[in-house]
């Protein structure tokens, strides 16, 4: 099994910037996909950003231009750089890993995930 823990979350205003990071243990796959999911209160859970070990890189419509995603894999550790935060970005964020896949913003590939950490907009 594969264990993931997110940090770096918290509360910020809008225009401003968070870097998550997700470390996670226990990967023996060597091709994999890595991404980021968010779930804010009432709405379903959405693909953010996703990496797989091909270099592919996909983001969200509404996050393209503000999010990078990017990955140490010596140090196995996922990163989300999230800058021009604006209030519809308030959501849990949670990392997952699991297959290679193309469709890096689909939750289906991914069978392993972090326990998330909020991330807080105010106007």
């Amino acid at each position: 099994a594969v264990t993931l823990t997110e940090s770096g979350g918290g509360s910020v205003q809008a225009g401003e910037s968070l870097r998550l990071s997700c470390t996670y243990f226990g990967n023996s796959a060597t091709s994999y996909s890595l991404g980021w999911f968010r779930r804010a209160p009432g709405k379903e859970r959405e693909g953010v950003a996703g990496i797989n070990t091909d270099g592919e890189i996909m983001y969200v419509n509404s996050v393209q231009g503000r999010f990078t995603i990017s990955q140490d894999s010596a140090r196995n550790v996922l990163y989300l750089q999230m800058n021009n935060l604006k209030p519809e970005d308030t959501a849990t964020y949670y990392c997952a890993i699991g297959h290679p896949t193309r469709h890096l913003l689909e939750y289906i590939p991914y069978n392993y995930w972090g326990q998330g950490t909020q991330v807080t907009v105010g106007t």
